[in-house]
This record gives structure tokens, C-alpha cells and sequence, in this order.
């Protein structure tokens, strides 16, 4: 997101993505008008400044650390192909504000679907989307490809090499028992987009049921700021053991070159249905 001046009200978009809001079930305990910060319980405690941190345990519940990366990524990886076999709508929402106002002074809205057509091509469907207001910000290209693959973030066997993953500890949420890991790029690539935060892993059949974070790099130079928000992303168990994004939510204040803004952002999934057929994904809308 980059700064407009104030009472500037141009609006640039280059990507449209996607939407419709239903309330999920949600992994943990956050709500909507919650901010999300990395949960605590369970958590080792900091050794004191003057003892050595311990070792990262290289064996967890008799599976070595290694295994249960492997094992998250492959599960990853196949929930990635059942997903684009899958129609849903998606809901985004985006409001901007002053640090301590509640009133938004702008906001933006998508609502799609995803769908098929009847020979198997996937495609979006926007089916609200109402002129922007933002004043404030300006949403960029690497804003909307967040919102599209960041903030729904799946690291899948094929991309687990671009990544360090290191192993945190276990903790319980809700009635999961989960492995904890953080995940942080090992090399920032020009145009690309990474995550870069905490994810907790369902210690029975792999499958990432959370993660909290943010998408990076920020990107400044001497004339702009593309400053990017921390999100927290939970999945709901949809079918089998494949668990699906359905809730989105970042609320925080984003530090600017001479001000500050509050940025909340809302993204819902909802209405999962399995197509059922491999499908091609096309990148245009049938004509």
C-alpha cells in the first residue's frame, strides 16, 4: 500500500480478485473486530540473558523435524491441486483511517466466485464492486497478488527450497495439537512475493490450519513507500483432511514516511463445492 496525500482521492488498480462473506468456524480464538497477534500458550519461554537458548530438538513425538516439513509440504502440495478443484466466494474488504479514529475515511470492496465453466476452465466472477474511496493509500499490483496468493499462504513441496523453516515448539488450539514453525524467505527474488511469519501445522495429518504474518519485501525507494500489513489467516477443515482458507484479518497501523495509517483489511472464503473433474486454469474470462 502506498501513501496519496491527503485529500487526494485518485485510485489506481491493476489486478481484480475476489469475494462473498460468510461467518466460518475459525482455528483459535480470534474474533472479527479482534487484531491478531501470535498466540502465546504453549510457547517455550525465553531463556535469561545470560543462559545459553537450548538446542532446536531435532526429534518431536518420535518423528524427526525434518520429516514433519516434508510431510506439511507434501500435504500442502496436494491440498493446493484439490483446491482448484474447488468453486468458493470471496470477500474483501479494505478500510483506511486515521490512528485512533474508528470511522473509516475510505474503503474498498470486491465480492467474485470462483467457477467453472461447463468444459472445465476455472475463472473469477466479480459480482460486487463498488467505486473505491480511499484517500489516504493507494492498493498496488503486489497488494492484490497478496491477496491472491500471500495472504491464502500454501508452501507446497515445490516451494518449500525457497524458504527456511524452523521448527518453534507445539501448541493446542482449540481441540488440534499443533507443531509450530516460522517461515521466512531465504533469498528476496526482484518481483516476487513471499511470506514471512508463524505457522502452526495439525500434528495428525500435516495440514497447515494457520498462519500469522506478513507479506514481504516492503518496497521503498526515494519517491514511494509499498508498505505491506501483518495478517493472520485461518483454515477451516472443509472435506477429508484438507483444511481451506476462510478467514483473513489484519488490523494495524502502518508507519509512513511523515504519517501514519490505520489499515483494516477483511478477507472471507466461503461456499466450498468440489467441481470434481481436473481442471485448466485459463487466466482471461470466458468470452
Amino acid at each position: 500500500m502506498k501513501t496519496l496525500p491527503i485529500r487526494h482521492s485518485h485510485f489506481v488498480f491493476l489486478i481484480v480478485i475476489a469475494a462473498l462473506s460468510l461467518t466460518p468456524r475459525f482455528v483459535g480464538a480470534a474474533r472479527p473486530s479482534q487484531t491478531s497477534t501470535p498466540p502465546q500458550k504453549g510457547s517455550t519461554p525465553a531463556p535469561p540473558a545470560t543462559t545459553a537458548a537450548p538446542a532446536t530438538p531435532t526429534m518431536v513425538n518420535g518423528i524427526s523435524v525434518d520429516d514433519i516439513i516434508k510431510k506439511f509440504a507434501q500435504h500442502e502440495s496436494e491440498f493446493k491441486i484439490a483446491r482448484d478443484n474447488y468453486t468458493y466466494k470471496q470477500s474483501v474488504d479494505i478500510q483506511e483511517s486515521l490512528p485512533g479514529e474508528d470511522q473509516a475515511s475510505g474503503e474498498y470492496q470486491m465480492e467474485s466466485e470462483i467457477i467453472f465453466t461447463p468444459d472445465g476452465h476455472r475463472y473469477e466472477n466479480v459480482t460486487y464492486a463498488p467505486a473505491p474511496t480511499l484517500k489516504l493509500v493507494q492498493l498496488t499490483e503486489q497488494d492484490m497478488q497478496d491477496i491472491e496468493n500471500v495472504q491464502p499462504f500454501v508452501l507446497t513441496t515445490e516451494d518449500l527450497p525457497k524458504y527456511d523453516v524452523a521448527y518453534v515448539g507445539q501448541e493446542r488450539i482449540d481441540y488440534l495439537n499443533t507443531y509450530v514453525f516460522h517461515v521466512a524467505p531465504k533469498k528476496i527474488e526482484k518481483n516476487q512475493r513471499y511470506f514471512q511469519g508463524t505457522i502452526w501445522v495439525d500434528d495428525h495429518d500435516f495440514a497447515v490450519v494457520k498462519t500469522d504474518g506478513k507479506a514481504v519485501p516492503d518496497i521503498i525507494t526515494r519517491n514511494s513507500e509499498n508498505r505491506f500489513p501483518r495478517f493472520v489467516t485461518y483454515r477451516e477443515n472443509i472435506e477429508g483432511n484438507f483444511w481451506f482458507p476462510t478467514y483473513t484479518h489484519s488490523d494495524e497501523v502502518i508507519h509512513f514516511t511523515g504519517q501514519d495509517i490505520r489499515m483494516r483489511m477483511t478477507i472471507r472464503y466461503a461456499d466450498y463445492k468440489r467441481f470434481g473433474v481436473t481442471v485448466t486454469i485459463t487466466p482471461s474470462k470466458p468470452q
